[in-house]
């Protein structure tokens, strides 16, 4: 019974291990169920009628009919703006991850396929973009609007929003894809996108915060006798005697008078030019190394005095509202597994757990409904030439009647 005992206290001590090193979970999404009660819809843009409502659907392609139904935008030129709440936390000393999926079926021209993060306190049924909008921390996701097609990084700093200073590419078909962002305590990110990492790196270099660390040293210039020109003219080389003597152009020697040319009627008879094949164009001097070439002067930089660095970088006290607040030209936009946690893994198994085993079927599904409406275009068209060649036969015969009349 003893040994008994002690494995129960093994397994429990194993299973309380597990679990502590497991991430904490503050939203999981998937729009099932009284979704509604867990989301708000915002007002803005109401009162003008141009605030557009949502559904929830799997849409017209999917790998599963129940799993793969999301929360998708229905109007097109609409403003949307929908938010959930959850418990308050902070990311200053664990990672943020946050993960959605983003199907744009209704193959966008131009709109937003982004989330919005916010601290406590923003009022949900009033949560607005544009001009003094809600104050967020972080923006994250796709946006695409004719040839632009990017994922948005974007951080508050100092109530200045500031965007990723690099392009980091979106997915722009008509298929679901997984966006996820990853921000570490140590002020470093990763974007992935279907869990290929994208961009990488320091918020502090990827997005200009922060005045440069150095900066060029304003007591120092060029010196005037500084030689930066690598080539120069060789002085020894010297243009030819008669070199400009030489015509472009010369009269064919080889061109002879027509038989048929009259010089009173005609003119002066002139053979034709041809060009010179002496002729070498504009004389240039050789080019030759320069012996006081010094190289490419470059400024001495010296510590920014201005610079400041700053612990709080990508660090909020608050995370408590996440919300899709976007535009959109053509409706249709399809999201979908929303997860906000403060560990990668949970991430990535939520990904693979539904991106990654449905993507193939909805992947099939919709090759095989464009390769039905293919085949219906192609028998629309084939029926609009067959209509075309009756009326063309049935103008024919008018026409033989009318001459039999005659």
């Amino acid at each position: 019974q003893s040994a008994s005992s002690a494995m129960r206290r093994v397994f429990l001590a194993t299973a309380l291990l597990a679990a502590s090193a497991r991430g904490k979970v503050y939203v999981k999404e998937d729009f099932s169920g009284d979704w509604e009660k867990r989301w708000v819809v915002s007002d803005w843009k109401k009162d003008e009628g141009q605030a557009g409502t949502w559904s929830v659907t799997a849409g017209d392609f999917y790998g599963d009919a129940e799993a793969d139904k999301g929360l998708k935008t229905m109007d097109d030129a609409r403003f949307y703006a929908i938010s959930t709440s959850f418990e308050d936390f902070s990311n200053e000393k664990s990672p943020l991850v946050v993960q959605f999926s983003v199907k744009h079926e209704q193959n966008i021209d131009c709109g937003g396929g982004y989330i919005k993060l916010f601290p406590k306190g923003v009022d949900q049924a009033k949560l607005h973009g544009g001009e003094n909008e809600d104050k967020y921390n972080i923006m994250f996701g796709p946006d695409i609007c004719g040839f632009t097609k990017r994922t948005h990084v974007i951080f508050n700093y100092k109530e200045k929003n500031h965007l990723i200073t690099k392009e980091v590419p979106c997915k722009s078909d008509q298929l679901s894809h997984v966006y996820t962002l990853i921000v570490h305590p140590d002020r470093t990110f990763e974007v992935l996108v279907d869990g290929e990492s994208e961009r990488k790196g320091s918020i502090i270099e990827e997005f200009d915060m922060l005045p440069p660390k150095q900066i060029k040293d304003p007591a120092q210039s060029k010196p005037e006798d500084w030689v930066d020109e690598r080539m120069i003219d060789d002085p020894e080389d010297v243009k030819p005697d008669g070199y400009d003597d030489i015509p472009k152009e010369l009269a064919d020697p080889d061109a002879t008078k027509p038989d048929d040319w009259d010089d009173e009627d005609d003119g002066e008879w002139e053979p034709p030019m041809v060009p010179n094949p002496e002729y070498k164009g504009p004389w240039t001097p050789k080019r030759i190394d320069n012996p006081a070439y010094k190289g490419v002067w470059e400024h001495p930089m010296i510590d920014n005095p201005e610079f400041s660095d700053d612990e709080s970088i990508g660090k909020y006290p608050s995370f408590a509202v996440a919300g899709f607040e976007v535009w959109q030209v053509k409706s249709g936009t399809i999201f979908d597994n929303l997860i906000i946690t403060d560990d990668p893994a949970e991430a990535e198994a939520l990904r693979k757990a539904t991106w990654e085993k449905n993507k193939d079927a909805e992947k099939a599904m919709k090759e095989k409904i464009d390769e039905e409406k293919a085949k219906e275009a192609e028998a629309a068209a084939e029926a609009d030439e067959d209509d075309d060649e009756e009326d063309v036969e049935e103008e024919e015969l008018d026409e033989g009647d009318m001459k039999d009349e005659v």
